[in-house]
């Protein structure tokens, strides 16, 4: 690696940057903005190259990276239509709180204002989707840009980065100096604030934690679930956070988020305390913003939140904490004695977790199969460190619902709501961490939005497991069709290819279930194999959630008839 003064081009400056941080791996799509770029990558080794099918499974595969690491995933795409669809992961990045590095080849700076070929303003274009974008005009500059990128990505409220980088930049000759490796900066809680938490929560007769957002650790897990415990409180996850907490912890209330248990719901709206660590309490978490009042909660509200720009943000919070998750929760475990619970917090906790308990019981529905056991079955059949992946869909609703998350960073989805993730997720997952089972549950809506992207798995040896539950219907709009405007169906209808043709046709091993007691032989087989496999799971158009068919919303439209009196 270079840290003189020796003469480069911009491209080898910015892949030296990228060493120096500590890069290990960059997905992307090949484009000619950037080609001294991939020329700079050739001989360095210590960076693995993934070449993905779609800009959209690339930024998507760079996100959850991210997640999985904590470190800023790192991206490459070319300019126009590329850097437009690499757009979806930048949004999930924001939406989820993730770092992000999204390097995008540049036309020419002496074309730039002419409209030339694909040009687009980066400044413009993503200003709304990201937390900096940049340009790097001047070759020299290049390990400044490098380390803010690193810098910003991370602190206080991590999210995604752009860089536009003109192609005649990279192959400028510069005498740059090399800056040192980004250093990350937590944020911790003030004394005074921890000993007020702490004081709160033991006032307070029906408290309960909501757990989310960045920061975490599987450390931060298990000192969180010591702390609920000593003071018996119950603790709940935000939406798609179901993994920072053992969901079989005696102490664990359920997730917040789509298909919320409505038990749940109440013991939330009939809290006197809410301590919210790390969760920004969006619209998914708080059903619509319902659940807790809007901008003075009824609730006392201690809300611990990394990014400043989020404390009072949409809820007035009787004590805001600036604070990352780690580090609060490690010094609130020291603020608190033990053994300080009293019989009825003993009571209220029992009692959430077996509202949960409940909640997670499978349930009987018309048809075949069971989704629900299905589910149950994947639980008991994968360990306790496996990576579950989803994307968007209906379909999702039944794993949350009754998949049980034991390790903190097992669970991947995007809090965005966006489809075509769990895919592409998976393979970053799979790559980051070979040794681990990776399943991607995805639907069939959601698989063709990214399905190309089995090619990419196959070409690496993903060793994923994907789980596509098809039922020819965009479900989840279909819902909202069926709701709004009965049986005028239009627009949710699919016709789809066989899943397991397709995925044979990769190269992939392929299992088609069409009832309950065909599934578990089938994941059997899957997990036995050697690379990448496909489970298609048939069910019923009618079957929308757990507690909905196109039938039960249309009866429910209909308008009741009642006899006319004489």
């Amino acid at each position: 690696m270079s840290t003189d003064t020796k003469s480069r081009s911009g491209a080898e400056v910015l892949i030296d940057a990228l060493c120096i941080n500590a890069v290990e791996r960059i997905f992307c799509i090949p484009g000619e903005s950037y080609l001294a770029a991939l020329d700079a990558l050739f001989d360095r080794s210590e960076i693995d190259l993934i070449v993905c099918r779609n800009e959209g499974g690339a930024s998507y595969m760079t996100e959850a990276d991210g997640k999985l690491t904590g470190r800023p995933g790192v991206c490459f795409v070319t300019r126009g239509p590329g850097a437009t669809n690499a757009s979806g992961g930048l949004h999930v990045a924001m939406q989820d709180s993730t770092p992000m590095i999204l390097f995008i080849g540049q036309i020419a700076r002496k074309d730039i204002d002419r409209e030339a070929f694909q040009e687009i303003d980066y400044r413009r274009m993503f200003s709304q989707l990201c937390k900096w974008v940049a340009q790097i005009d001047d070759a020299a500059r290049i390990p400044e840009y490098v380390n803010r990128a690193f810098s910003v990505a991370t602190a206080g409220r991590p999210g995604p980065v752009v860089l536009a980088l003109p192609e005649d930049m990279l192959t400028d000759r510069t005498d740059a100096v090399d800056a040192r490796p980004w250093l990350a900066v937590a944020v911790s809680p003030a004394p005074d604030d921890v000993a007020r938490a702490a004081a709160m929560l033991a006032d307070a007769e029906r408290p309960l934690i909501i757990i989310g957002g960045s920061g975490w650790s599987d450390d931060t897990r298990l000192l969180l679930q010591r702390f609920s415990e000593t003071s018996q409180i119950a603790v709940a996850n935000s939406f798609r956070c179901q993994d920072y907490f053992d969901n079989e912890h005696p102490c664990y209330a359920g997730d917040l988020g789509l298909g919320v248990n409505p038990a749940l719901s109440r013991r939330v709206r009939e809290s006197d305390c809410l301590l919210v660590i790390g969760a920004r309490l969006g619209e998914m978490t708080t059903a619509g913003f319902s659940l807790i009042d809007i901008p003075c909660p009824r609730q006392r509200l201690i809300h611990v939140h990394a990014g400043a720009e989020e404390l009072g943000h949409i809820y007035q919070p009787e004590l805001a904490i600036n604070a990352g998750s780690s580090r609060f929760v490690a010094a609130l475990c020291e603020a608190i004695p033990e053994n300080t619970a009293s019989e009825a917090r003993m009571r209220q906790v029992a009692q959430a977790h077996q509202e949960y308990l409940d909640w997670n019981r499978s349930i009987s529905i018309a048809g075949a199969l069971q989704l629900a056991d299905v589910f149950h079955g994947l639980r008991a059949m994968v360990p306790d460190d496996a990576i579950i992946c989803n994307g968007a869909g209906n379909n999702t609703g039944w794993l949350h619902r009754f998949f049980r998350y034991r390790r903190y960073r097992t669970q991947l989805a995007p809090t965005s709501g966006t489809m075509g993730y769990g895919l592409p997720a998976a393979i970053a997952a799979s790559l980051r961490y070979p040794q681990r089972r990776v399943v991607a549950v995805t639907g069939d809506g959601d698989f063709m939005m990214n399905g190309q992207e089995l090619a990419t798995a196959m070409q690496y040896r993903a060793n994923i497991v994907v789980i596509v539950v098809n039922n020819g219907i965009y479900a989840t709009i279909r819902m909202h069709q069926e709701r709004e405007y009965p049986e005028r169906v239009i627009g949710t209808d699919m016709v789809n290819p066989d899943f397991v043709a397709l995925a044979r046709a990769h190269g992939a091993h392929g299992e088609l279930v069409v009832n309950t007691d065909e599934f578990e032989p089938a994941l059997v087989r899957c997990l036995a194999a050697d690379g990448p496999c496909l489970v298609e799971v048939r069910l019923s158009p009618d079957i929308l959630t757990p507690t909905a068919t196109v039938q039960s919303l249309r009866a429910a439209a209909r308008p009741t008839t009642r006899p006319v009196k004489n």
